[in-house]
């Protein structure tokens, strides 16, 4: 090619490298719908904490600090009496006794699929538990009251009860109640059972993230599956397995229906295991269309306003949590 042609085209190269791409022209748009998206998420957030703490204010001011500490909750008409201490604690018991039983076998699922499942059942077996995530909470309540609390009242609480060993000491407490398969257990339970796909599935996903060649490269130097899950893999991934966690913490105790089915709906506390407790959630679920009174409504959204505080401040810590491992 000859330099003049060089110099014909060289201009025009040049030009079309400074034209602005074909959509610049929408990329301020593109930003402001994004702003307010954002916006309209911490506005309708705001919204929702205004008008609990509205809607709430008679109780909170009634009762004062009473409503959180007191253990009394008396509907009637003629002396109402609002404590909202024993939903709290059936609330925080169930949610972390769930997360307690969920964690262990949703991370040995996770494990097991990424590290010693054939190829040929990986991927049945991770839909599988992907769609136990889905079911909703109120087949599992069902579940949980007519098949899981005859069948844990039968084989569980009754031999429990009975034994010689458990009619003493720290035992006797810790298992006391009503043996009919209704109880703070048995939610936890059931909870957990919800919680687990979820929590398995989405630790499954972030070992996949692990790079194959690191893996690769530890059982080259002859470690064992277990020092590779411990030494390589959840070091990866222990942020994001950390708001995993958190996210199914979050999920349990914000469950209604399956709790509502199998907890007992006692508003005292829970003196054991296996005695009746209550939620927030499902406190809220029991009498809302039963409240008639002003302070009866106020004191059940007082608890929805409770519950948002607890779950924000798990959500919180998990977000702590995240900051420190980072930092580490």
């Amino acid at each position: 090619m000859s330099l003049t042609a060089r110099t014909e085209i060289a201009p025009d190269a040049r030009a079309r490298r400074r034209s602005a791409p074909s959509g610049a022209a929408f990329d301020p748009f593109f930003r402001y719908l994004c702003f307010a998206a954002a916006t309209m998420l911490l506005a309708a957030l705001g919204g929702i904490v205004v008008s609990l703490l509205i809607g709430g204010w008679p109780a909170l001011s009634h009762f004062g600090l009473g409503f959180i500490t007191g253990a009394d909750w008396d509907p009637n008409p003629e002396h109402e009496v609002y404590g909202a201490a024993g939903p709290i604690v059936g609330t925080l018991i169930t949610a972390f006794l769930s997360l307690l039983i969920a964690l262990p076998v949703a991370f040995g699922v996770a494990v097991f699929l990424v590290e010693f499942c054939p190829s040929i059942l990986r991927r049945p077996i991770g839909i599988a538990v992907e769609l136990l995530a889905g079911i909703p909470s109120i087949v599992y309540g069902m579940w949980g009251l007519f098949v899981f609390a005859p069948l844990f009242s039968k084989w569980v609480e009754l031999p429990l009860m009975s034994a010689d060993w458990a009619s003493q000491g720290v035992w006797a407490t810790l298992i006391s109640g009503v043996p009919n398969g209704q109880g703070i257990l048995s939610a936890s339970i059931i909870l957990a059972i919800m919680i687990l796909p979820f929590i398995a599935a989405t630790m499954r996903e972030l070992f996949l993230t692990v790079p194959a060649k690191v893996r690769e490269s530890a059982y080259g130097i002859g470690c064992t599956p277990l020092e590779v899950v411990w030494s390589v893999t959840l070091p990866y991934v222990r942020r994001s397995a950390v708001g995993a966690v958190m996210l199914g913490l979050g999920r349990a105790l914000g469950e209604t229906m399956a709790v509502t089915f199998i907890i007992g709906n006692a508003h005292q506390f829970p003196k054991g295991l296996f005695d009746a407790g209550s939620t927030i959630a499902s406190t809220i679920a029991n009498e809302f269309a039963e409240a008639t009174t002003v302070l009866h409504k106020a004191a059940l959204v007082a608890l929805g306003l409770v519950l948002f505080v607890i779950t924000f401040a798990v959500l919180a810590l998990g977000r702590a949590m995240l900051g420190s491992a980072k930092t580490a």
